[in-house]
């Protein structure tokens, strides 16, 4: 698989989880089935799609930009739609985490 693939694999993986979160509090503790597949199969399908990117990216790499950019992805998600605050311990925290995928990016290029 060419790298830029394996890179929107990987956008494609990290979408999927983030709507997978954002659909928790709709699956009400798993009550709710409808909103509890959505959870189940985004996260399935990241799941997979991540074992697909993994056999053209080192693991540290594509586990970190996953976790790391869905970590963000979903802050942000939270406080657009979900009502959740923003403050700047939030935002700094944040930043460390795109920093450090960004870090782990640039030392993985050499």
């Amino acid at each position: 698989m060419i790298m830029y693939a394996a890179f929107g694999l990987l956008t494609a993986a990290i979408a999927a989880e983030v709507a997978a979160t954002a659909a928790l509090p709709r699956a009400e503790g798993f009550r709710n089935p409808m909103w509890s597949g959505l959870v189940i199969g985004g996260y399935a399908l990241s799941i997979w799609l991540l074992a697909l990117v993994v056999e053209d990216l080192p693991v540290s790499t594509a586990y970190a930009v996953w976790s790391g950019v869905g970590t963000a992805a979903i802050a942000v998600v939270g406080v657009l739609w979900l009502g959740e605050s923003l403050d700047a311990v939030k935002v700094a925290a944040l930043s460390m985490i795109v920093l450090g995928v960004v870090l782990l990016n640039l030392q993985g290029a050499h």
